[in-house]
């Protein structure tokens, strides 16, 4: 029997809509903030709820999934949650086998080699078939986070999750799977069209699951320049903000604010500022007030802090959130990092991370 937590009705009242009010360009007390990959192996906690399980199997177990996403925020006073997942289920949905390797990372099988291996994957998805584990997981966490603040969905870009495709798995070049843009650019669009439409179906899946933002990972924009960018990443990144805002409309959902992340490609920001998202999210490698000037006024900026200040002590870590905080301004901006947390940091630099940001927007505001 399917409890009310099954339901992706009547959930509980939001309490904190700081992230959601950034987001959406609207004023804030103070500046909300969370952390790409905060439910992570930085947490001897997460290790734990982990240690027994195979990394996917945990992906497929609503149960695991929600406490991850929860572990958290019972240490932080975070702004928003973001469900436990991995971008990689997108590649399993279309038929491709995916195992994580300990000291490796994600790796495939049978990575795509020639353009014929296009017609191995499916090629018409149901993602509620494929991936209803991740909307159930969604939904479970909604209930469970009682409304303390909002919970965000999020997928891999068709670039980033392609060049996993073909790469097999984690890679410092990228030739493999750039060859394939200058030697096969037809079969590429072929591939990245194909991506692009499950990923907009996994969106709008999100959101009926109960997500109330979503962020779209374009990791690996790094490896491309100016031109690869143009081509294979930014039509695609743009068609999936507006068939997914289209698709709510038609589906009465919640239009939730969007937010893009494209790693390393501050080449773009003006293009992507421009994307239909209402969030663009920054790396460490460009400074707040360029980006601000790039990006103008009408698009709220997430990030910037290079996670390596973390190994910082606490109070030289509160002093670069002020620097940072100075630099964007306390309105239209999310804190973050500008990438994941990495395994071997301290949680409570973690939390005096998250401190510095409220303390010293709240006192920025108030003078």
């Amino acid at each position: 029997t399917c409890s009310l937590l099954c339901s992706p009705k009547g959930f509980p009242k939001l309490k904190n809509d700081t992230f959601l009010r950034a987001a959406r360009g609207e004023e804030t007390e103070h500046t909300p903030v969370w952390c790409m990959r905060q439910a992570g192996r930085y947490l001897p906690e997460f290790r734990e709820t982990r240690a027994s399980q195979d990394f996917f199997a945990t992906c497929r177990s609503p149960k695991l999934c929600c406490e991850l996403t929860l572990q958290p925020l019972r240490r932080f006073p975070l702004d928003a949650a973001i469900i436990f997942s991995d971008i990689l289920v997108v590649p399993q949905a279309l038929g491709m086998e995916v195992v994580m390797v300990p000291g490796k990372g994600p790796t495939f099988t049978e990575p795509l080699k020639e353009v014929e291996d296009l017609l191995k994957l499916r090629q018409k998805v149901d993602v509620t078939a494929e991936l209803g584990y991740v909307f159930q997981a969604i939904t479970l966490t909604r209930h469970s986070l009682e409304g303390k603040v909002p919970l965000i969905g999020f997928s891999g870009a068709p670039w980033t999750l392609m060049s996993y495709m073909i790469e097999g798995g984690g890679s410092t070049t990228m030739a493999k799977a750039k060859s394939w843009l200058y030697r096969h650019p037809e079969a590429s669009h072929r591939l990245l069209r194909l991506l692009a439409d499950v990923i907009i179906d996994y969106l709008v899946g999100q959101v009926a699951a109960g997500a109330q933002a979503l962020q779209l990972f374009e990791s690996h924009a790094g490896h491309l320049g100016p031109e690869l960018f143009q081509d294979f990443a930014l039509p695609y990144i743009q068609d999936i903000a507006q068939a997914v805002k289209s698709k709510l409309k038609e589906e009465a959902l919640p239009l939730v604010p969007m937010i893009i992340f494209a790693k390393d490609a501050h080449y773009a920001l003006r293009d992507l500022a421009h994307a239909g998202y209402e969030v663009v999210g920054l790396d460490w490698t460009i400074r707040p007030q360029e980006a601000r000037a790039q990006i103008g006024k009408d698009v709220t900026l997430q990030g910037n802090l290079d996670p390596c200040a973390l190994y910082a002590p606490k109070e030289k870590i509160g002093e670069l959130v002020k620097k940072m905080l100075e630099g964007f301004g306390t309105q239209r901006y999310i804190a973050n990092l500008g990438h994941g947390l990495y395994p071997d940091m301290n949680p409570e630099h973690v939390g005096a991370f998250v401190e510095a940001v409220h303390a010293h927007s709240r006192h920025i505001n108030k003078h």
